[in-house]
């Protein structure tokens, strides 16, 4: 049996000789799609990680919902948490497009746990984007040396996609600011040692400069954290309320420069919206690699059901979908890293890698039949976890409030449909008409 012939029975290693045979034409072409030495270690070590620490419980921790420590600790023990923190402050340092490696292979056993981890990413991003050198090496140092988690608390209970309609106050009282408000939907919030916050420090100021960021340690008197919210899928993450009553931070842990805040919250998601992406290509990729499995040992009219045209194509179509969502996330992760902004692409992924999520959880428990809608088997927890990665991570900018769209309450409420609004705004500058 050919090199190929053997790939073909296993998704994983053919995608590694396709990978192989590109990397012997790069040099030629002065393009190539191939993964570093380093990288490709970095890949094989989340994807064993993944096999043996996350697929094995994910089912269990759906079912009883308990947040994932054990899995945590270990992801920490072995470099796979708070991967971006830069080394002069105990973190790896490494590049987007490694996290987006990892995030991939993580979020392919189980994307309640990959979100758990990655939550981290998102609060450490506005630290890395505006920290002094007194914060970071405060609050991301600790985040290295033991297994702690942070969260990220900007949505809140009227202001979701439009971040500008946030009404948490932060008033300035001698040498400490008062905060007072809630946050919604905060994942981690129940563990988390320390929050970024964003609040409104000069509600007369136009939207964009009325916000400032604080990091609050979790432990301040005045934070309240109300109970774990129960929803569809990803389960195991933590998601709560929190409050915010009289709550001081001190003027040093503000980041960046007062009103600032809404400006770092948006560099942040640079970072961190390619890594969600790469969050729902390894969801898509597990459905595609269950649905073909299944496909091959369920027959019917004496054949495998991989063999009649219908399911062959929903096959097909989520292989293709699968490897376009990853090209997209690689180029903005490539665009970051490169120096680039890469707000355009980093939209584009995120729209097309959750939609590819959803659609490829639904084509596999389709092809399941009556047993993907059965808890036994793996697709109904990935159709049921793939939703959310069309709602969340999708702030609406505060410069398109005065922008020419119209934009119905309804159109705000998905955020694919903010992404597709990042998207169309930047359209006019790339391609101005004569």
């Amino acid at each position: 049996m050919s090199l190929f012939q053997r790939a073909v029975r296993h998704p994983c290693r053919l995608r590694n000789l396709y990978v192989r045979r590109l990397a012997t034409t790069a040099e030629s072409t002065g393009l190539s799609f191939s993964l570093t030495e380093e990288q490709a270690g970095i890949q094989d070590l989340a994807r064993k990680f993944s096999r043996e620490h996350i697929v094995p419980v994910a089912a269990e921790y759906d079912r009883t919902m308990e947040y994932p420590w054990p899995v945590i600790k270990a992801a920490h023990q072995v470099g796979l948490l708070n991967t971006h923190i830069p080394e002069a402050y105990g973190g790896p340092g490494l590049g987007l497009f490694e996290c987006a490696l990892i995030s991939e292979e993580l979020a392919y056993g189980c994307t309640g746990i990959q979100t758990a981890i990655e939550a981290n990413g998102l609060a450490e991003a506005p630290v890395i984007v505006a920290g002094s050198e007194e914060t970071k090496k405060k609050y991301l140092g600790r985040m290295t040396e033991e297994p702690l988690v942070a969260a990220y608390c900007v949505t809140e209970p009227g202001a979701g996609s439009d971040v500008a309609a946030i009404k948490t106050r932060a008033e300035k009282k001698g040498d400490k600011w008062i905060l007072n408000g809630s946050k919604m939907w905060i994942t981690n919030s129940g563990h988390a040692n320390w929050f970024f916050v964003l609040a409104k420090s000069d509600p007369s100021a136009k939207a964009h400069g009325s916000m400032t960021g604080f990091v609050v340690d979790a432990n301040t008197p005045g934070i309240i954290v109300g109970k774990k919210e129960i929803n569809m899928g990803q389960r195991c993450s933590d998601t709560r309320m929190v409050t915010f009553e009289n709550v001081e931070v001190p003027e040093e842990n503000v980041l960046g420069s007062v009103g600032e805040g809404f400006k770092v919250a948006m560099k942040a998601f640079d970072i961190t919206r390619p890594l969600v992406a790469s969050g729902a290509v390894g969801l898509a990729q597990r459905a595609l690699e269950e649905a073909t499995k299944y496909a091959q040992e369920r027959k019917t009219m004496g054949v495998p059901i991989i063999q009649h045209q219908a399911v062959a194509f929903m096959l097909a179509d989520m292989a293709i979908q699968v490897e376009a969502s990853r090209a997209l996330v690689w180029k903005a992760a490539w665009a970051k890293d490169a120096g680039l902004k890469n707000t355009f692409y980093a939209s584009m992924a995120k729209t097309l890698a959750s939609r590819t999520a959803v659609e490829n959880a639904d084509k596999a428990v389709q092809i399941f039949g009556g047993a993907g809608f059965n808890t036994e088997y793996p697709v109904e927890k990935l159709y049921r976890d793939a939703k959310i990665f069309e709602l969340y991570e999708g702030t609406y900018p505060a410069y398109a409030r005065c922008c020419c769209f119209t934009l119905s309450s309804e159109h705000l409420t998905g955020t694919s449909q903010i992404q597709r609004l990042i998207i169309s705004r930047q359209l006019s500058s790339l391609y101005p008409s004569s």
